[in-house]
């Protein structure tokens, strides 16, 4: 059971497909249609690293990719969202702090660019949802990873590695754009492409649209998904409180 750690948030939604339907048939089988209550956690232990690291692998290996594990550092922040108990989502964000990205394996040159030009760079990976999931539960970890990196740490920039067949999703959704064509990437054993998206166009969309999911039915982005702006400080408030001791300075 994922319940030691301090919720950032917690919301209801309900599941957007039978609980038979899900990949692999794991967490909680709510009544079709019935709201869940589900919590954003920051995995501070061990153990809630290795749980997301175990969903992050199951998807991987649904997909065909290859996983390779990688010891936690103070650099990396990650964030589970669990509901009744269960896992059902993670994300982890990789904070460029004089160290190597994991984007800079392929794609060192490029990201070297926006290095030259005083950009502040972090990497979102190991995205992981279990099927079945509402909008909300990608929308929050996304909209909290923002708060974590751009209103509490001052980073300008995502990037990030994706397979060529979900560039569209990415530019759709989030608004990235390509920053590095494709090239073959050898931790996950797939081409991969790499994505940008600059932290001050996230903010404007997420001024724009966030909160607003059922008003506005031709927007087609996870932004309307994301929390109201009116909530961002709270959240942020109790993100900064359960990372303090954990991070550098």
């Amino acid at each position: 059971m994922l319940v030691d750690e301090m919720p950032i948030v917690s919301f209801q939604a309900p599941p957007v497909s039978p609980p038979a339907a899900r990949a692999g048939g794991h967490g909680p089988a709510p009544r079709p249609g019935a709201p869940q209550v589900f919590n954003i956690r920051v995995a501070l232990s061990a153990d809630r690293r290795a749980d997301s690291g175990a969903l992050v692998r199951r998807m991987y290996a649904w997909r065909g990719y290859a996983f390779e594990s990688g010891a936690a550092t103070a650099d990396k922040l990650t964030l589970y969202a669990e509901t009744g108990g269960e896992l059902v989502g993670t994300m982890s964000l990789c904070l460029d702090r004089g160290n190597d990205l994991p984007a800079d394996e392929n794609f060192g040159d490029r990201l070297a660019i926006l290095r030259r030009e005083g950009r502040r760079l972090c990497e979102p990976s190991r995205l992981a949802i279990d099927a079945g999931m509402s909008k909300r539960v990608f929308a929050a970890l996304i909209h909290i990873s923002y708060l974590y990196a751009c209103k509490l740490h001052g980073f300008t920039d995502y990037v990030i590695e994706v397979n060529p067949r979900h560039v569209a999703f990415y530019r759709r959704m989030l608004g990235f754009t390509d920053f590095g064509g494709e090239r073959a990437c050898s931790r996950v054993g797939a081409p991969a492409v790499l994505l940008r998206l600059p932290l001050d166009q996230m903010g404007a969309q997420i001024g724009k649209w966030a909160g607003s999911f059922g008003q506005h039915a031709g927007e087609r982005s996870f932004y309307p998904w994301f929390f109201p702006s009116r909530d961002e400080p709270g959240i942020s408030a109790r993100l900064r409180a359960l990372c303090q001791g954990r991070e550098r300075a």
